[in-house]
């Protein structure tokens, strides 16, 4: 069940910040819950792949570089549907940024609370 919240609170957000970002399309909010099941598949088996390739940059960069990683995993999941459209790297990048602060602070306040 905790699962389902995450994936709706990331697809609401994203969804929301596609209304706020000009480079950020996505058309309704079928495609956003799609983007958000699409995200967790490449989270869950691509990214720590390429955490573990890109593992010496990593450390140079004193783990910026995750930043990167993570826009490239949103320009991945736009290359793969059909409905979401990203612009560019750097929207890419921003809309990561901001997608991992907003859903942290809205899965916080509405998410399952373990006592």
């Amino acid at each position: 069940m905790n699962f389902i919240i995450r994936l709706l609170i990331t697809a609401a957000v994203a969804y929301g910040l596609s209304m706020v970002l000009s480079g950020v399309h996505i058309p309704d909010f079928t495609d956003a819950i799609i983007l958000a099941v699409v995200l967790a598949l490449l989270n869950t088996f691509i990214k720590p792949v390429l955490l573990i390739l890109t593992l010496p940059i990593t450390i140079v960069t004193l783990g910026l570089f995750l930043f990167v990683i993570n826009a490239l995993i949103i320009l991945l999941a736009d290359k793969l549907m059909d409905g979401v459209t990203i612009d560019g790297f750097w929207w890419a990048l921003l809309f990561s940024l901001l997608l991992s602060i907003v859903s942290s602070f809205a899965h916080s306040l509405f998410g399952k609370k373990d006592d």
